[in-house]
């Protein structure tokens, strides 16, 4: 929470700082957010390259930019879930599926996006 005092310029630093740390901490610590980073880099040029519209091209870039997205809200989730405690809870178990499952949804939204403008 460094930061949080701060204005103007000063407070738009500490809030890149503190992104580009939690995107190196994901990258770091999150098998599936490099593989996604992965496909990422050979799907975006791709995207700009096969969608005929910009149209076309914002969905299919976007598509990997929300799966990403929303694998790095999974990972704080479970980060969080984990810092409390270690032990089995139920409502610790449902908060990680439904992060999960938030993830699953992303990947079939991007594979369907993808078949569908490409097709």
């Amino acid at each position: 929470m460094a930061g949080q005092n701060l204005t103007g310029i000063a407070r738009l630093n500490a809030a890149w700082q503190n992104s580009l740390a939690g995107l190196k901490a994901c990258w770091t610590h999150e098998e599936a957010f490099r593989q996604e980073v992965i496909i990422s880099i050979v799907g975006i040029p791709l995207g700009f390259y096969l969608g005929e519209t910009p149209i076309e091209q914002v969905l299919l870039i976007g598509s990997l930019l929300l799966l990403m997205i929303i694998e790095l809200l999974n990972s704080a989730v479970e980060a969080a879930i984990d810092r409390i405690g270690m032990e089995r809870h139920e409502l610790s178990g449902r908060a990680k599926d439904i992060a999960s499952a938030a993830v699953l949804l992303a990947a079939l939204l991007t594979g369907l996006t993808w078949f569908l403008l490409l097709i």
